[in-house]
Parts: C-alpha cells; sequence; structure tokens
C-alpha cells in the first residue's frame, strides 16, 4: 500500500522515496503495510475499510473474513464508481461552458486583431 508519497531527493540529485512502516488493524487482524510519508492517511484508509467490512458483516450476519472483505470491496467500488459519476455530471457542462468561454474569446480577439 503506498499512501501519496513525498519525493525526496538526496545530495547527487538522485530521486527516492521514503518509505516507513505502518502496522495496521482491519477487521482484527494486523498487517504491516508501507506508508510513504503520511501515516495518518494510511491510517484513514484502514479505519473506513474496517468499517465497511464491519458493516458488512453486521447486516450479512457472516462471519467468513473473505466473505466479508469482497463485500466491503464491492461496497467501497460502488461508492467509487457512483463518485465518479457525479464528477462527470459536473464536469461534462463544466467543460462545455469552458470550451464556449474560449470560443468566445477567440472570436474576440480575431475580430480585434
Amino acid at each position: 500500500m503506498v499512501a501519496r508519497g513525498k519525493t525526496i531527493t538526496d545530495n547527487g540529485g538522485a530521486a527516492w522515496r521514503e518509505r516507513a512502516t505502518l502496522k495496521i488493524d482491519i477487521y482484527d487482524q494486523s498487517y504491516n503495510v508501507n506508508a510513504e510519508q503520511n501515516a495518518a492517511y494510511v491510517t484513514e484508509l484502514a479505519a473506513y475499510v474496517d468499517l465497511k467490512m464491519r458493516e458488512v458483516a453486521e447486516t450479512t450476519r457472516t462471519v467468513d473474513s473473505l466473505r466479508v472483505a469482497v463485500l466491503a470491496a464491492l461496497n467501497i467500488a460502488d461508492e467509487l464508481f457512483a463518485a465518479r459519476e457525479r464528477q462527470q455530471q459536473v464536469e461534462g457542462p463544466l467543460r462545455q461552458r469552458v470550451e464556449k468561454c474560449v470560443a468566445l474569446v477567440e472570436t474576440a480577439l480575431e475580430h480585434a486583431g
């Protein structure tokens, strides 16, 4: 797992990534993950996954951790796809408005020049 890394350069100018191992707990299991720069971010991600798994386990009354993980992943993927769709609904009209503005400015510049 990688969290929004920070690029650091040594004295020779070569870039490298700062690495830190972080212990996280998800659904009563401990994992050691590489967390670049922001341990708080990785901890927040782990807490979110843990919450989703516990919600699935409670709703489905499933105790098999693999099934719970797959169903939680499916729920998180659904959230991601819904967020992407909302973003596209905003970006589409916004992009069209920007293109119209650019066209108006280009037309105005052609007539001014």
